[in-house]
């Protein structure tokens, strides 16, 4: 046997090749994520996001300005139209002055007596009727009152006015007491004969 080394025998294993299948879902991922992540970027661009957020500072606070007050608005006014006037202008009316009428002329009595002597001679027959009807004795009275009345504002002669004046007021307040019976449903005979008493009075001073 020569020293010469003989060649060795070696077992060789060719390296097995692995599936491509993880490589291309690996690139797929990655551009998925790319994709992604440049939408967000994008959105996030858009809405104004990404601008840089100032520090709140402290800003002075305003201070009151004089309110200015709203002057008012002139109103124009209307310029009146001149009316033309005639060259002889009316003269203005003149009030003439009221004059008071003339003062009543005194009576003589048989002109009084005269006057007054209808009513009186009613006032007799309303004071009879009022006896005899008594259910409508309150608007007999009431009758003889507004004659009572007239009789006090006739004009009466100087001579004998105070008296006239006196009785009339006698036989308007017998009058009234006698209307006040009708209306209470008392007896009414004490108040006729005292409104006939006061109308006897009013016709002696009128000379009837």
């Amino acid at each position: 046997m020569s020293d010469e080394q003989q060649p060795r025998a070696e077992w060789v294993f060719h390296e097995q090749k692995k599936p491509r299948s993880g490589r291309v879902w690996l690139i797929v991922g990655i551009a998925v994520a790319v994709l992604v992540v440049a939408g967000v970027a994008m959105a996030f661009a858009l809405s104004g996001g990404g601008a840089p957020v100032q520090e709140p500072t402290s800003s002075p606070t305003p201070t009151s300005s004089p309110t200015t007050t709203a002057s008012p608005t002139p109103t124009p006014t209307s310029t009146p139209t001149p009316t033309p006037t005639s060259a002889h202008p009316d003269p203005e009316p003149t009030m003439e002055p009221e004059t008071s009428p003339p003062p009543v002329a005194e009576p003589d009595l048989e002109t009084f007596t005269e006057r007054v002597q209808p009513r009186l001679d009613d006032a007799t027959r309303g004071l009879d009727l009022a006896a005899a009807n008594p259910e409508v004795g309150a608007q007999i009275v009431d009758s003889l009152q507004q004659d009572a009345a007239n009789l006090a504002e006739a004009a009466t002669p100087k001579a004998i006015a105070g008296d006239w004046a006196s009785a009339v007021s006698r036989y308007a307040a017998e009058l009234k007491t006698l209307r006040s019976a009708y209306d209470a449903g008392a007896d009414p005979q004490g108040p006729l004969k005292a409104s006939r008493d006061a109308l006897s009075a009013l016709r002696s001073i009128a000379g009837l």
